[in-house]
């Protein structure tokens, strides 16, 4: 990891650990204030439990013109950027990513979506649905090595990161705990429950929380979609298409249009937010996975809307390139956020629960 972003890191939070102004902001703070001295892996930790929401910002009084200069969403926010590409597998996709997200974004889905339309050439001759189109052994070959892959990539950078922050054995207790605090975002309801203040410093709002719910709520949803079609069509032998009250149809519209609202907003609020409060070097591709997730949730809605019309054949081929695009980008992508904070979450609560045991003994 680079050393100057985790030098400048260390000189704001011992700062902010001899001011403890903002120790019940969120997680941040009681384990910032809980050391004396950082090392590069408490840095790391510190960075991933940052979510960013920018409050400790604008209530410190330490911010520029005054000396200190203090900006810690920013500090943390670029080491955080940098844990991932640091741990990242093979590091070399993370770093171009950065650089050039929607350029890169864009033309993976466009060049997939290409091979998609050439591939519909042997579809079969006698199926129905979507399977008119592609087969589903083409499919399959396709997209299971292409989302077990980028799992097997993220389980070697997650093994990385573990080992940087010092994390040790976990009960299940700190597990599902890390867990309740993130489907809660529980880090984004402010000090006094208000909510935070990422796009405006005079504004306590609920909306980003409420937006990365939709997200994570809706992403759910679709995996549940998914694994419930594959558990119908490989156990039962219900094969696809399913019909509108079947259960991957039930869990996939809602997940859908809670995905389109969620990266909609996100992508609102991050345009009005200040880009200096974060790292701003990785605003491009940020921005490109938020709109890559859209694209992908927007498409399988027109794609469900177009069923039985002549559009499925260009809509298909768009709807699978963005998610071949998106399982492949996983980690490297701002999409690698999420496991890294709940692994974050996770050693937190490890830390806390053998503190209590050692305060209790």
């Amino acid at each position: 990891m680079q050393t100057d972003l985790l030098q400048e890191a260390r000189r704001q939070a011992e700062i902010c650990n001899a001011c403890r102004y903002c120790e019940g902001y969120c997680s941040v703070f009681p384990a910032l204030h809980r050391e004396r001295a950082f090392s590069d892996g408490d840095l790391t930790q510190l960075a991933n439990l940052c979510h960013n929401c920018r409050g400790c910002y604008y209530a410190c009084q330490y911010t520029a013109p005054h000396e200190f200069d203090l900006n810690l969403p920013k500090a943390l926010a670029e080491v955080r950027q940098d844990s991932w590409k640091a741990h990242a597998w093979p590091r070399v996709f993370a770093d171009l990513f950065d650089r050039s997200g929607v350029l890169m974004a864009a033309g993976l889905v466009l060049g997939f979506a290409l091979i998609f339309v050439l591939a519909q050439a042997m579809q079969p001759e006698s199926s129905e649905g979507f399977y008119a189109y592609m087969s589903h052994g083409l499919m399959v070959a396709i997209f299971a090595p292409a989302f077990l892959l980028p799992l097997a990539a993220i389980a070697v950078s997650l093994r990385g990161y573990w080992r940087t922050v010092g994390g040790g054995t976990l009960r299940l207790g700190d597990v599902w705990r890390a867990m309740r605090s993130a489907g809660r975002m529980k880090n984004l309801e402010g000090g006094h429950g208000d909510g935070c203040n990422f796009e405006d410093e005079d504004r306590f709002t609920h909306a980003r929380r409420h937006f990365h719910q939709a997200v994570l709520y809706g992403f759910l949803l679709c995996f549940a979609s998914t694994a419930s079609g594959t558990l119908m069509h490989y156990l039962l032998g219900w094969e696809a298409p399913y019909g509108l009250f079947s259960l991957p149809k039930l869990l996939g519209l809602p997940g859908g249009v809670l995905l389109c609202i969620g990266t909609a907003g996100l992508a609102a609020l991050k345009l009005k937010a200040d880009p200096q409060l974060g790292a701003p070097a990785a605003w491009g591709g940020e921005m490109a996975f938020i709109l890559l997730l859209f694209i992908v949730s927007a498409t399988g809605l027109l794609l469900f809307a177009a069923t039985g019309t002549q559009m499925v054949g260009w809509l298909l081929p768009l709807h699978l390139g963005a998610v071949l695009t998106f399982f492949l980008l996983t980690p490297y992508s701002k999409m690698a956020h999420g496991f890294y904070r709940l692994a974050a979450l996770a050693r937190e609560e490890a830390t806390k629960s053998t503190r209590q045991a050692q305060s209790a003994s």
